[in-house]
């Protein structure tokens, strides 16, 4: 499914994608798995014209994880969960995620995660390659001396 609801300007691209209940509407085709769409999985790179980070928003549905473990060849990742519960686990190591956790995760770090609850698991997926962030991200911003008017 694609976002109906996406304005783009000189220098940015907005999109609604809805509730978070309805994330199920939105499907991935993995190219290692042609016809086995996922469910509630969409990437935002192409959507918002980014170039140096990929985002995921995610659903996994209850009594549901990933059936296999993975690790990256340069991208390092950040899992924010939002809603839910499930487990996470990197390198044999099992942490409980809920609600406001955060885990980050090197790319050699073998991971794989789960919903072992009774409820959706939502959270959003980060990634960037390592080391790519120059500077810190408070002195990469310039105040402008122009005041700010709303219309």
């Amino acid at each position: 499914m694609s976002v109906a609801d996406k304005t783009e300007g000189r220098h940015y691209v907005a999109a609604q994608l809805g509730e978070w209940m309805q994330l199920s509407q939105y499907r991935y085709e993995h190219p290692a798995f042609p016809g086995r769409p996922v469910p509630g999985k969409l990437f935002l790179k192409d959507l918002l014209k980014l170039s140096s980070v990929e985002i995921s928003v995610n659903k996994l549905p209850a009594g549901k994880g990933v059936p296999f473990y993975h690790q990256h060849r340069q991208h390092e990742e950040v899992y924010l969960f939002i809603q839910g519960s499930g487990q996470f686990q990197v390198d044999g190591e099992v942490v409980d995620v809920r609600e406001g956790t955060v885990i980050s995760v090197m790319p050699d770090g073998k991971r794989a995660w789960r919903n072992n609850s009774t409820e959706d698991l939502y959270y959003l997926c980060i990634q960037a390659e390592r080391g790519s962030l120059s500077g810190d991200t408070i002195t990469d911003g310039c105040k402008l001396e122009e005041t700010v008017t709303w219309p």
